[in-house]
């Protein structure tokens, strides 16, 4: 059996988006010593091929990171799966909370240095040496507090069309500089209660063991994240702190979770929270886009793509020529932003 994909993403994409088949999309992760990240990889491969599951994993002697979206039909069989890891044996899995089914076309599966880039050159840190879980019910009851800080670990662009009240902003444009600007940004609430949280759980987990690597004392993280605090909130009919639309790493780009719009269009102001990529293939810019904003530009971030795009084709590849901006369909740093957004 192959251990890599050998059919083009563009037929792959296209197959999922006829597919009827019933899929649920899902994330997990989990912290623990993986002694041969390349052997452990090859065998998740294949058999999670064998079940349909398609998505972005990342393998690494931390452990494992996961976006997926597997046949409905066969969730008890990637738990079956997963069980054959005892660290992941019974495991939490979020549920998407916004789901078409469509997040994912092809299996990709790469070994990394780590699990989730932190920068953390120091021996002595100790990822097991974590924050408090909180779930969604303690989350409000101690944000109720309002000497209670919030944090929230992820990036800019997935703060800016949703976070929880009060919640405060690390201005970076990476994980691995919010980690040290967080420590600096908080030093003057060092005895206060600290609540971090991110997407799923995975950043803020780690986040939480560093700010007591640093010497706070009262952190804790929110389980599962935004996904499993607002599946809680629906199950339990709990008060919802969440606003606007929590950002997702796949084909969605947002799952909508509250009605407000809380972004603008980067190009002309109108409240919008729509995620899109620049159609030019030179670019692939991750920006906010309104309808009418799609149209004047034909789906472009900007005058100069949108001339690009109407060039010769020939021309448009030479231009193109030895040019690798794939990392921009999740790319919209700031500095990027405003080079681009005019």
């Amino acid at each position: 059996m192959a251990l890599h994909n050998r059919i083009s993403r563009k037929e792959l994409k296209e197959r999922i988006l006829t597919d009827t088949t019933p899929r649920t999309t899902i994330s997990f992760y989990c912290y623990f010593r993986i002694a041969d990240p390349v052997v452990y990889r090859d065998g998740l491969y294949k058999a999670l091929s064998a079940i349909g599951v398609l998505g972005r994993i990342y393998i690494a002697s931390e452990g494992i990171n996961a976006q997926i979206s597997v046949p409905s039909a066969n969730l008890e069989q990637l738990r079956s799966v997963l069980s054959g890891t005892p660290a992941l044996n019974g495991l939490r899995l979020n549920i998407a909370v916004d789901d078409d089914g469509k997040s994912f076309y092809v299996l990709d599966i790469k070994v990394r240095e780590k699990i989730v880039a932190d920068g953390i050159a120091d021996p002595d840190f100790d990822i097991t040496r974590k924050g408090k879980y909180v779930n969604a019910g303690e989350f409000n009851n101690l944000t109720n507090d309002p000497e209670t800080i919030v944090i929230d670990m992820r990036n800019h662009y997935e703060f800016e069309v949703g976070h929880f009240e009060n919640a405060m902003e690390i201005p970076s444009d990476t994980f691995r500089d919010q980690l040290p600007m967080a420590v600096d940004m908080m030093q003057e609430h060092i005895d206060k209660n600290i609540i971090m949280y991110c997407t799923g759980g995975i950043r803020c987990e780690k986040a939480s063991a560093y700010m007591l690597h640093r010497g706070f004392k009262n952190v804790y993280h929110l389980e599962g994240g935004i996904i499993n605090y607002v599946n809680q909130v629906k199950e339990k009919k709990l008060p919802n702190k969440f606003h606007g639309k929590n950002f997702v790493f796949d084909q969605r780009l947002g799952e909508r979770i509250t009605d407000e719009v809380i972004a603008c269009c980067h190009q002309c102001g109108k409240p919008a929270d729509t995620h899109v990529n620049c159609v030019n293939d030179a670019c692939h810019l991750l920006f906010i886009q309104c309808e009418e904003c799609r149209k004047q530009y034909d789906n472009c971030c900007s005058s100069a793509c949108q001339e690009f795009i109407h060039l010769p084709e020939e021309e448009q590849k030479e231009l193109r020529r030895g040019i690798d901006l794939g990392r921009n369909v999740f790319n919209k740093s700031r500095s990027r932003m405003k080079e681009l957004i005019k």
